[in-house]
């Protein structure tokens, strides 16, 4: 997340190919459906870009990083109409360049619009840039996210306007293929040209947790409980964004244990996006070296949740299994949503 800010001249070229996308207005002839790749030459990771505005409200390029990016993209498209503006916040891994109303500009945005002695007027005619990461609040550019927008940019200036004269550019020979722009370097020069291919398979994301405590495990058997009841336990992020110093606002995550036949809270805390897994595991230990009767069944609904608890699951002797729905819980996590929503909460 952290990284140098733009240089002055970066600046300069991503506002410069702003203004002249926005002046092409190619959302007059593309629809949000035309997608097409540019892979970036530093990280050779493929950004999809998505061009909205037909519908005549919100002006924008969004570039979608890589298969999880485009992931998002999709489930958005697909269960856009039930999925709320978090929701569908929390699926976006993305760079975009929009173009807003005056009140939309921050005092940031501001300053450098002043400094490179740029003027804009009117509705929809002021050029706003922001990093978009799933668990984070939307963000001002790193240079190194400036450099790749502008890169971005450039190249569907070139793809909308031979898709303006050939409407079947984006038409994929074969299912899920997508045209992309390859750069190939040739001194100091990039040459660009066209690839259908498929996204990359998606890696599963390693879960980064402080190693298991075993000797804490082994205490907690050695207490020799009765095994008895049910527990639920999820985890999920609150809409109210928490800023420490001047890092990028986070969304926190919320661990919560409920016991399902009492709908008794028996965990509730907050974790960094980057801490919930060690956190998770702390919580639950915690929890169950303070219990007097444990639970002979933990419900969970999320994959990563449920191999976080298996070891210490596995170890304690109590089952461990995946539910569609956790209804005591579900009711609690109502309540805390709802209820976040007053800073003193947090």
């Amino acid at each position: 997340m952290s990284g140098s800010l733009p240089s002055r001249q970066a600046w300069r070229e991503l506002y410069d190919v702003a203004v002249d996308f926005k002046k092409m207005a190619c959302w007059t002839w593309m629809w949000e459906s035309d997608v097409f790749g540019v892979q970036d030459p530093e990280s050779s990771e493929v950004g999809y870009c998505c061009i909205m505005g037909r519908a005549g409200e919100h002006f924008a390029l969004s570039v979608y990083l890589g298969t999880e990016g485009l992931g998002g993209y999709q489930r958005m498209r697909c269960h856009g109409d039930s999925l709320s503006p978090f929701a569908a916040l929390l699926l976006q891994r993305c760079l975009m360049a929009s173009f807003e109303d005056r009140r939309h500009v921050t005092k940031r945005d501001y300053a450098v619009i002043k400094a490179l002695g740029l003027k804009f007027r009117g509705r929809n005619s002021w050029p706003l840039f922001r990093s978009y990461l799933p668990g984070y609040v939307p963000w001002y550019l790193t240079g190194e996210e400036a450099e790749r927008l502008t890169v971005a940019l450039r190249q569907t200036v070139e793809v909308a306007l031979r898709f303006k004269d050939d409407p079947g550019l984006l038409t994929p020979p074969s299912k899920n293929r997508y045209l992309v722009r390859v750069p190939a370097k040739e001194g100091p020069a990039i040459l660009w040209r066209d690839e259908w291919a498929d996204p990359v398979p998606v890696e599963k994301k390693a879960i980064h947790a402080e190693p298991l405590d075993v000797n804490r495990v082994r205490g907690i058997r050695r207490m020799s409980l009765q095994l008895r009841g049910t527990w639920e336990v999820d985890a999920f992020y609150l809409p109210q964004a928490v800023q420490e110093k001047e890092g990028r606002p986070y969304f926190p995550h919320a661990i919560l244990a409920v016991d399902r036949r009492s709908n008794a809270i028996l965990e509730f805390r907050l974790a960094k996006p980057e801490d919930f897994a060690s956190e998770l595991r702390e919580a639950i230990l915690e929890i169950m070296e303070h219990v007097e009767i444990m639970p002979r069944l933990v419900l969970v609904k999320q994959e990563e949740v449920f191999k976080l608890l298996e070891p210490i699951a596995s170890q304690l002797k109590i089952k461990l299994r995946r539910a569609k729905r956790l209804r005591a819980l579900e009711d609690a996590q109502e309540f805390l949503v709802a209820f976040s929503e007053d800073e003193r909460f947090l």
